[in-house]
């Protein structure tokens, strides 16, 4: 398993987010956690990701239990090991698309030329290499979502993490978006875990986990998707 959870618990308050819950992730698996709006899904993925740390309980990646690393640290692995996509993309307004895709290499230490060629390579693997210098407020918002899966993907991470990444898009646009992650997924056995309260999304997924009230539906095992991503 290349990603656990154990007993991971997280509050906002007096509110329980996330309560006990249990799971593991195969590596080149992709797993979908559903449920309703305000269940714990984002919650969940962000300590997850180490965005958050869980108020009690473990996250491992590789061996290495992500909820004891500092701040700097969790930071570094999402710029190295992680990739995270976000329902609104997230782009920098004032940069342009390549600059947006090349900035996670920039950050990591990467030559400006060095890391310009790799972004205008994934924006075009994305579909969009024709925004590569179009800023956000240019673009339209299924292109903003493929730019920023496009920075998510850039480092090649071991492990994808999507929330919500078709919440703020048509279906078309959403297809799009979900049919080139899985795409680029199986041709780099990248991990992907997405969380959605969308069907149709969940059928990308090689699995499904169902989150309610913060907790999980069955013993963190979940059900495959019927047909899933390789019927698509």
């Amino acid at each position: 398993m290349i990603l656990s959870a154990r007993g991971v618990v997280r509050s906002y308050g007096p509110t329980p987010a996330v309560r006990g819950v249990t799971l593991e992730v195969a590596e080149g698996e992709i797993l979908a956690v559903t449920g309703p709006s305000g269940c714990g899904k984002s919650t969940l993925l962000h300590c997850l990701a180490g965005i958050i740390r869980p108020d009690a309980g473990e996250v491992t990646y590789r061996g290495q239990r992500v909820d004891q690393l500092s701040e700097a640290a969790r930071s570094r692995l999402r710029r190295t090991q992680f990739g995270v996509l976000f329902q609104f993309g997230q782009l920098v307004a004032e940069l342009t698309a390549a600059e947006n895709v090349a900035l996670p290499l920039l950050l990591a230490g990467t030559g400006r030329r060095a890391a310009r060629t790799a972004a205008l390579a994934w924006l075009d693997r994305a579909g969009v290499a024709d925004v590569a210098d179009q800023r956000p407020g240019q673009m339209s918002g299924g292109q903003q979502q493929r730019v920023a899966m496009a920075r998510a993907l850039v480092t090649e991470p071991a492990v994808v993490f999507a929330d919500e990444p078709t919440g703020a898009l048509d279906t078309v646009s959403g297809e799009q978006v979900l049919g080139q992650l899985v795409r680029v997924a199986q041709e780099h056995r990248t991990t992907v875990v997405l969380v959605t309260h969308e069907a149709r999304v969940a059928g990308y997924a090689d699995r499904e986990l169902v989150l309610r009230d913060g907790v999980l539906d069955d013993s963190g095992l979940g059900i495959a998707v019927p047909g899933g991503r390789h019927g698509r």
